[in-house]
């Protein structure tokens, strides 16, 4: 049966139903609901550069067999997989790198499904490989420079190195649940000293505080508002752009309901910290956090420690807590491999690109080895 392509300039033209049947219900962040949260805002748009372009593939009778969630940017920000240099490369020799097409989740290095596939489709290996033909095929008439698949699963990441995608490793560090009880169960897997020094941690983090884990409706416009004001002095304190509006977090309440986890902190009943965390089928995402006090070890139990504790508690498998930080893996979060896929058009760019991913994926594989033997804060067989 024929396949047709679109691109669409807002999630809103796919219907939400035919767009959650593709994407499943394992993953928040690639669902109808948090994409519109992020467009309805006025989050992912023209202020940001990051212009929706979502790729819908359908039957000879119309009905939405696969999508992807695809943007139009004009710069290499907010994606986490860095390509600066290669445009910089690109723009220096003559060419134009932007702009380009990223198959990703805005504001968001996290990993999941990128080629999104209906759940009941007879061949799904085939649909994927067509979305990735076709956003070949689109940017190739656009004449775009390129397209990224950042963040996406190994199954994907290889399926597109196939089709002659350029593909790149990083690395992260996630909690695994071993079946733990308690969090006292956890940190008896530890190595004796990592143990004493999680414990510490916990005490001086919460020392005058008062900590809850608030999750759906129990979240309130007030507490979105306050965090709001949280995000903006982190971003601003980071010299980082503040990409998400005041908008964007009462609008994920309302369409994520229970899949939202809002770690509190109060000091004389005033909020001084929070985090914020998705909930998927078995993984808790930890995302944005921030704090008006500046208290030793308060991040860490924000959105580490109290992240282990509703994991434990709601049997997840899996804590993400994002990108980068070697320091979490004292702290049980161990380093492993992310995959993003890259097509590019210009072969002489091309064949760079590949000669320095070649390079690359080696030396994130040796690293992530090393870290995962030396680093480890989990006990040794011979260590109490």
């Amino acid at each position: 049966m024929p396949l047709t392509l679109s691109l669409h300039p807002a999630i809103a033209e796919i219907a939400a139903a035919d767009w959650d049947a593709c994407a499943g219900a394992d993953n928040p962040f690639v669902s109808h609901a948090f994409l519109s949260a992020v467009e309805d805002s006025g989050s992912a748009g023209e202020r940001t550069g990051w212009l929706p372009q979502h790729a819908a593939l359908r039957d000879g009778t119309g009905r939405l067999v696969a999508c992807a969630p695809l943007y139009a940017k004009s710069h290499s920000y907010g994606e986490y997989v860095f390509d600066h240099a290669w445009a910089d490369a690109f723009e220096r020799a003559g060419g134009s790198y932007y702009p380009k097409l990223q198959c990703a989740v805005p504001f968001s290095p996290v990993p999941g499904p990128r080629l999104l596939v209906r759940h009941d489709a007879a061949d799904a290996p085939g649909l994927r490989g067509a979305v990735g033909a076709a956003l070949v095929q689109a940017a190739e008439a656009l004449k775009l420079s390129s397209v990224h698949a950042t963040f996406c699963t190994e199954a994907e990441w290889n399926a597109l190195g196939g089709q002659g995608w350029l593909k790149r490793t990083n690395v992260q560090f996630h909690w695994r649940n071993e079946g733990y009880a308690t969090f006292d169960d956890f940190l008896g897997a530890l190595a004796s000293r990592k143990r004493k020094a999680i414990r510490k941690e916990r005490e001086r983090a919460a020392e005058g505080l008062v900590i809850r884990t608030l999750r759906g409706a129990e979240i309130t416009a007030a507490h979105w508002a306050q965090f709001f004001r949280f995000y903006r002095a982190t971003t601003d304190r980071k010299w980082g752009q503040a990409y998400l509006t005041r908008a964007f977090f009462p609008l994920l309440g309302e369409r994520l309901g229970d899949r939202v986890v809002l770690v509190w902190a109060e000091k004389d009943g005033h909020p001084v910290a929070a985090a914020l965390n998705l909930v998927g089928t078995d993984t808790l995402y930890g995302r944005n956090w921030g704090a008006s006090i500046d208290q030793p070890f308060l991040h860490f139990e924000m959105c580490y420690y109290r992240a282990i504790d509703f994991a434990i508690e709601q049997k997840l498998a899996r804590v993400e807590a994002g990108a980068q930080g070697q320091h979490k893996i004292s702290r049980g979060y161990l380093p492993v491999p992310t995959y993003s896929a890259h097509w590019i058009a210009h072969p002489g760019l091309r064949r760079a690109v590949a000669d320095f991913l070649d390079r690359e994926r080696a030396a994130i594989a040796e690293e992530i080895a090393a870290l995962a033997e030396e680093a480890s804060p989990f006990r040794k067989a011979n260590e109490v």
